[in-house]
């Protein structure tokens, strides 16, 4: 348990940043166990995948970008979408002899000595001397607070937890949040809530027309401006808008849609706006957002003083040895593919100098 291990590389995550990273790294030489270690704290594979809520149907999945390697083919797009992708990364660590250990918590990454980190993990002791952080998201859902909040009755639950709509059956819901999660949950439970009620900080923007290239690389260039900064990032659909569907516009014409500004505090029976407004509610649905997973990097003391980790690609510029991948602009399936590749090719560079003192 306290036996220490040495590899060249560990990847911290076996979401699809974290396979991504470790296919680069086999494809270019290094061998798992030996060379590179990928730590994994879920149970099973599947990322964050294996915890969405059932009733997210692969068919609803919007841009799944495939794995480098190997094509997720012959999907059922009426099959939960936790299900499917778990499949698909099973056999994808399976394909490419990963060897993913799970369940794995990394406690801390520390500085490590002779130019090493040391990482600390359920496992034991790690010496390693790059990092490959891969940890995303789903771990830190944000909740905001607001003043009354401890004094209502309902139920409160985040996007994390979201069971699907049948839960939701002849209650009173307000929705939080104006992303794509929120819009979504507002959707699909409508039709089996009493009511419902979405309340968002900022007027929700919908975007009209074709999701193109050059608007994605528009929205991943402000993310990335960001991060450069040091501040923490923002996700892309902050930056692109919400797509306005087909569903979408209809759930706009029944009313589903109708945007409320933020609310002023919570009451026991619901929530209140400072003009007097009030509405009753059994439930408070916050899709509010995730924030990244970082806080075992604490002790690299890599953040900045606008709260987030500087990024020059995937390069931690506090810290060359530790890369994020699927962080701020590389958070999407086909972001983190392509920045897997990237931190691994400069990794690689770091490998082939002579090591030296952070």
């Amino acid at each position: 348990m306290n036996d220490m291990r040495e590899v060249e590389v560990v990847v911290v995550g076996a979401g699809q940043a974290g396979l991504s990273s470790a296919y680069h790294l086999r494809r270019t030489g290094f061998e798992p166990e030996r060379d590179f270690v990928v730590l994994d704290h879920s149970p099973a594979p599947g990322g964050a995948w294996q915890f969405r809520w059932p009733s997210l149907t692969y068919g609803k999945v919007h841009g799944m970008h495939a794995l480098p390697g190997m094509e997720l083919t012959g999907a059922d797009p009426q099959r939960p979408s936790s299900a499917v992708i778990a499949e698909y990364f099973t056999a994808y660590e399976q394909a490419f002899d990963l060897r993913v250990r799970r369940p794995v918590d990394v406690r801390a990454v520390r500085e490590g000595g002779g130019g090493r980190l040391l990482v600390e993990t359920s496992d034991g002791l790690w010496s390693t001397r790059a990092l490959i952080n891969a940890t995303g998201t789903w771990d830190r859902p944000f909740w905001p607070r607001y003043p009354g909040q401890e004094t209502f009755r309902g139920r409160q639950l985040h996007t994390a937890q979201y069971p699907g709509p049948e839960a939701f059956a002849g209650l009173r819901v307000v929705v939080v949040g104006g992303g794509a999660s929120g819009t979504q949950h507002l959707m699909e439970l409508a039709p089996y809530a009493a009511a419902t009620t979405w309340v968002t900080r900022r007027e929700p923007v919908f975007r009209e027309g074709p999701f193109t290239e050059d608007v994605g690389r528009e929205a991943v260039a402000l993310v990335e401006e960001r991060v450069r900064q040091g501040l923490p990032p923002r996700s892309v659909v902050s930056v692109t808008g919400l797509p306005l569907s087909d569903a979408v516009r209809q759930a706009i014409a029944d009313g589903v849609l109708d945007r409320q500004p933020m609310f002023d505090r919570i009451t026991p029976e619901g929530v209140e706006w400072n003009d007097r407004r009030r509405v009753d509610a059994d439930v408070i649905l916050w899709a509010t957002g995730f924030r990244a997973a970082i806080e075992h990097l604490a002790p690299l003391k890599l953040r900045e003083p606008g709260g987030g980790i500087r990024v020059e690609g995937t390069r931690a510029v506090a810290d060359p040895r530790v890369h994020l991948v699927g962080y701020g602009p590389s958070a999407s399936t086909i972001g983190a593919n392509r920045a897997g590749r990237a931190a691994v090719r400069e990794i690689r560079r770091l490998l082939a100098a002579e090591p030296v003192a952070v």
